[in-house]
């Protein structure tokens, strides 16, 4: 090969100065011509266009040149074919350095190859197998082997020995004669299996032939047998069973992440195919650039979020679209790569929905992808007892995707997090995931901070298009988990109704949803499904609850789900009641200055610890019967404990992540944390401070603006 002079630009001269011609005196025509030495052609020429000067070859001009030092006045700089290395000028065709035409060449056979891939009269490499009275047994890979005659050994050879042999002969019965050969230097040319390309969704028209596939490695699983390789290609998943020990692990140097080249026989095994393997290697380079970029292409391509109308109508899910699409893709992507997701979301009725829909959406693509037994390696959903992703939930989190990866070879999973994710308070838990690439995606209606998108792949807000927490987690998440698996639409319509009854949401919305599955659900049973959850919720502590949230929301027995929700609700109301009449005598009300009636409660001291309702429900279920008490004035409800305290208003213009900032600056060695929604939320602090945090709290929320 050759590179052209960028000294000369491939001239081999530089030109130093343009002189008026001194034989034609710059006319470019010569002055005198012999007519008897012209040939024919020569002369047409001359009697049509005149003579040329032969000095300046007709162009009037002499150029003073100097030859380029850089490449000898050759313009080209040469490289060897075979090592790179600078040489001379060729002979035509021979760009081959002489260390390398002496070379020898010596044959690497890929396991793939057989011994019709063997030529009589080349170098092969070999390995020492086994030692016999007449020779030694040589294999050339895992499938061909020959025999060195004692007769041509002229050293020991020892079992492993690395050596390099002539093919002397190959019988008609297949056997070998070898002869080993010292070589000081060669170079080494692999030979593979001439074999089809195909891909997972080819496979079953090759069973019992042999193929060669090319894809990303998704996980490696050793077994008491051989190691399963599972190889993600452009259509799908492919099983490669490898074997050499029964539990010792094949190809040690392959993992998942890597693009490998994989050959073998295709089998059936039951319902399932799967790849005998002969030969794995990992591509690097060009090769390995390709085959991710044609994978990476055409998975992006399946993963295309489906095109729905929202189930109501809505500017604020029409603006919210884009990132929505977002969260489809990456989702179904990571479903299409069979990588790991962990399903977060906050223990309520609100989270719950939410997360079931995109389980439900996303499941039957797990089963068809990667089998029915899919989901329990690739799938889990659990639950945040606090409204954001905590260090406890992380911990978990990277643990138990750590154990996989090791146990499995698994990639790091996709965690996506729902109805939690958005604030400030989620930055910890993010960071450590960071350190793990464990990526992430948020669906949330709690106020965002900017800070937390850094660490997301995509997130869904409200706030961001200029919403609020009126449009829930559950009807945002049924909207998504229809792009993704358009099929389940009948199966989840239900689902964003609950949350918006479970969450109080009095956004235009809400009422769309509810109405929209008013012939099956009433206002009342979606009230009694939101408290049946939420108080599944709280003994469920962080267990996803699977199958009893299934019944809850009506994924199974509708029998079933009639008594159970009625059954919870019972048992929930009733702790709801005991809860009530410790509480409401020790409620103390007290008017504001901006003319909200401000009511508080020691949660602490007067209500039943360790049970149903918690803290935050306590309070909510005060300011529902305050409510009703006091009618349609601006009301704020405070439950406050040691070193918490719990926020419900209602015709307050608050802004409580805000109020947690400010308290944060202005109470001095308090540690105020928390937030939520803008009028519904929650705030942290050290107890010594508490006295100080709520008389400021107090004083604050008398300063807030109130509606009419």
């Amino acid at each position: 090969m050759k590179d052209k002079c960028k000294k000369c630009e491939g001239q081999g001269f530089k030109v130093l100065s343009r002189e008026k011609c001194p034989e034609c005196k710059g006319s470019g025509k010569s002055k005198s011509v012999d007519l008897m030495k012209l040939s024919q052609e020569d002369l047409d020429t001359f009697l049509k266009e005149g003579s040329v000067c032969g000095k300046c070859e007709g162009t009037g001009e002499v150029k003073n040149k100097l030859k380029c030092e850089s490449c000898k006045g050759e313009g080209f700089f040469y490289f060897c074919d075979r090592c790179e290395k600078p040489i001379e000028k060729p002979s035509e065709g021979m760009e081959i350095c002489d260390i390398c035409r002496k070379k020898e060449t010596v044959h690497l056979l890929d396991d793939s190859c057989t011994l019709d891939e063997v030529e009589v009269g080349k170098l092969y490499h070999g390995t020492v197998n086994s030692l016999a009275p007449f020779g030694a047994f040589v294999d050339l890979n895992s499938r061909v082997r020959g025999l060195v005659h004692t007769s041509n050994i002229s050293h020991p050879l020892e079992e492993r020995d690395e050596v390099i042999v002539f093919v002397k002969e190959i019988k008609q019965n297949g056997n070998m004669d070898l002869v080993p050969r010292k070589i000081e230097s060669y170079q080494t040319v692999e030979v593979e299996k001439e074999l089809p390309l195909v891909t997972a969704s080819d496979l079953s028209g090759y069973v019992g032939r042999f193929v060669r596939i090319e894809g990303e490695v998704i996980q490696v699983k050793q077994t008491a047998g051989p190691t399963i390789f599972t190889v993600s290609d452009e259509s799908g998943l492919i099983s490669g069973a490898a074997f050499v020990r029964a539990g010792e692990r094949a190809y040690p140097h392959i993992d998942s992440d890597m693009i490998v080249t994989m050959t073998g026989e295709v089998t059936a095994r039951g319902d399932d195919l799967q790849v005998e393997v002969m030969s794995m290697k990992r591509l690097s380079g060009e090769m390995e650039k390709t085959v991710w970029e044609r994978i990476e292409s055409a998975i992006d391509n399946r993963a295309a979020p489906s095109e729905i109308e929202f189930l109501v109508k809505s500017n604020i899910l029409e603006n919210l679209l884009p990132s929505m699409k977002d969260v489809a893709r990456i989702i179904k992507k990571a479903v299409i790569k069979s990588r790991p997701i962990i399903l977060r979301h906050h223990a309520d009725a609100d989270g719950m929905t939410a997360a079931l829909a995109i389980e439900k959406a996303i499941l039957p693509l797990i089963r068809e992808v990667g089998g029915q037994d899919a989901e329990y390696f690739f799938y889990k959903r659990s639950p945040s007892k606090a409204p954001f992703y905590e260090l406890l939930d992380v911990i978990r989190d990277i643990s138990f995707a750590l154990e996989d990866a090791s146990r499995h070879g698994q990639k790091m999973p996709l965690v996506i997090l729902v109805d939690n994710g958005s604030t400030e308070e989620d930055v910890p838990a993010m960071k450590q995931a960071m350190i793990y690439d464990i990526d992430m995606v948020v669906v949330d209606h709690h106020h965002p901070d900017e800070i937390v998108d850094q660490y997301l792949l995509a997130h869904v807000n409200p706030a961001h298009v200029g919403g609020d927490f009126g449009v829930t987690t559950g009807m945002m998440c049924t909207e998504i988990a229809r792009m993704i698996n358009p099929s389940v639409v009948n199966d989840i319509r239900h689902l964003p109704a609950i949350s918006a009854v479970g969450d109080r949401s009095t956004a235009p919305e809400a009422e769309k949803y509810i109405d929209l599955v008013s012939e099956k659900y009433s206002l009342e049973r979606l009230g009694d499904i939101a408290l049946a959850l939420d108080f599944s919720a709280f003994w469920l502590k962080f267990s996803s609850g699977k199958g009893i949230v299934d019944d809850i929301t009506n994924f199974g027995s509708e029998t079933r789900h009639n008594r159970i929700v009625s059954l919870l609700c019972e048992q929930a109301n009733e702790m709801i009641s005991e809860q009530m009449e410790a509480c409401i005598p020790n409620v103390k009300s007290r008017k504001l200055p901006n003319g909200a009636m401000l009511n508080v409660l020691d949660v602490e001291n007067y209500a039943h610890k360790f049970t149903f309702p918690p803290p935050g429900k306590t309070a909510g279920e005060v300011h529902d019967r305050l409510i009703r008490k006091f009618g349609d004035i601006p009301i704020i409800t405070i439950g406050y404990g040691p070193d918490f305290a719990v926020i419900r208003s209602k015709k307050v213009k608050m802004n409580i992540p805000r109020l947690v900032k400010e308290l944060h600056q202005e109470v001095t060695g308090a540690g105020v944390s928390g937030g939520g929604h803008l009028v519904v939320g929650s705030i942290k602090f050290v107890e010594g401070k508490r006295t100080e945090v709520l008389a400021c709290l107090a004083q604050k929320l008398g300063e807030t603006e109130v509606e009419d």
